[in-house]
């Protein structure tokens, strides 16, 4: 019986998008997007080509994020039901950037947020000479307490702040960070509030009304997870099906050698030495370690291997859906997460597993030199908290209670 034939139907696309039709086809494509999408996709190009034109728009106007939603709600308009919102025009986007058509920067709405913030800016690079880069951060600071203000009091309204406000900020803001990511927000709030009193905004001087974060690391116990739990999350992932060994792969580097996420998404098919039997480690601050390979850590490697979607990123391991590209540290936290969901069990971070790592290490009687070598601390003194969980030893250490425990 002769074999079936389905032809796609293939747009038509004019305007100025007409000639990246080939080269966007060919980059979905190697990004692993099917034949059925790609030609889905194609569509929104002629879409979005077709309403440019019609608005008079050219193809660097996309980066303003106002010309994308106004593309998207046309398209709601017309009573598409698919590819109607902004976010959609991320991957045509993403592509015309690639190629030079539309700017990296994106064009900020217009708004008295957006107006402060770029004075703001143009004060730290003139009036305190700061980097780009300082400036950037100065900047995502600002804007996080800026748009708490108007959702708070549904306006800027900075002639009313008073300490209460900065204060209440904090309050609401720092529980949701790290400490050091809390010591960012508070040192770029008070360059923000010196820059209002500065040029007048505020009466009264309010940097003191930011105080100094606490740094409450190594008051309590490493949050480290069971043995058990690593076997039921190792025992969830489907070893038949490509996504199932690279989870595999995945939890066994978090969970045995103690990696971070950011190192797992960062490793290379150039990293592993399978002669030697060694894995090269990037890790924090640009520090590079070469870390053995036990052996069922090696066999899940290669069964991932063995399966893994032909790319041109050299990153070992891939996303499961298109576009193919490496897996970033997000990814391992989700991977982790969802293993947590499919056995059952409380879900916990990426840095849970590498907690567990260092206690069963301890648990083994391995010296502190030892895991900090293992861990890759700098400082000995991180490695040391771990000596709390190992509870026998610790009690082995302690004086008995005067006249006996009651």
């Amino acid at each position: 019986m002769r074999a079936m034939r389905w032809h796609l139907w293939v747009p038509k696309v004019s305007g100025p998008l007409a000639s990246c039709v080939g080269g966007y086809e060919r980059w979905l494509s190697a990004r692993g997007h099917p034949p059925g999408l790609v030609q889905t996709r194609r569509w929104q190009l002629a879409e979005l080509s077709a309403w440019l034109e019609r608005e008079g728009l050219t193809v660097g106007d996309l980066a303003d994020p106002l010309v994308r939603e106004r593309f998207a709600a046309a398209q709601r308009a017309a009573g598409h039901r698919s590819f109607v919102s902004r976010l959609s025009l991320r991957v045509p986007v993403a592509y015309l950037r690639e190629i030079g058509l539309v700017s990296v920067i994106e064009l900020a709405a217009a708004g008295p947020v957006e107006e402060l913030l770029a004075a703001f800016r143009a004060y730290l690079a003139s009036e305190r000479a700061l980097t780009a880069g300082t400036i950037k951060g100065y900047e995502r600071g600002a804007r996080v307490f800026l748009e708490d203000r108007v959702a708070q009091v549904g306006g800027l309204e900075l002639e009313r702040l008073i300490a209460a406000d900065v204060s209440g900020f904090l309050a609401r803001a720092c529980p949701r960070r790290s400490v050091s990511a809390a010591r960012d927000l508070a040192a770029r709030l008070r360059q923000l509030l010196r820059y209002f009193h500065v040029v007048g905004v505020i009466d009264t001087p309010l940097a003191w009304a930011v105080p100094p974060v606490a740094d409450l690391r190594g008051r309590s116990l490493p949050k480290a997870v069971a043995p058990e739990v690593i076997t039921a999350l190792l025992a969830s992932c489907d070893v038949e099906l490509v996504i199932g060994r690279r989870d595999f792969a995945v939890l066994l580097l978090l969970s045995r050698l103690g990696l971070r996420a950011g190192e797992v998404a960062a490793i290379g098919l150039d990293d592993v030495d399978w002669r030697a039997g060694e894995l090269l480690v990037h890790g924090k601050g640009h520090r590079e370690d070469t870390m053995p390979v036990p052996v069922d850590v090696g066999e899940a490697l290669v069964g991932y291997l063995r399966v893994r979607p032909a790319s041109e990123h050299r990153a070992l391991f891939l996303c499961a859906q298109a576009p193919l590209g490496p897996v970033s540290s997000h990814v391992v936290a989700m991977i982790v997460r969802r293993a947590c969901r499919r056995a059952g069990i409380p879900e916990v971070g990426p840095h849970s597993l590498r907690h567990t790592a260092a206690t069963e290490m301890l648990r083994a009687r391995v010296s502190l030199e030892e895991i900090a070598q293992v861990l890759r601390h700098r400082q000995l003194q991180s490695t040391a908290l771990y000596a709390r969980v190992d509870l026998d030893s610790l009690r082995e250490l302690a004086l008995p209670w005067p006249g006996g425990r009651p």
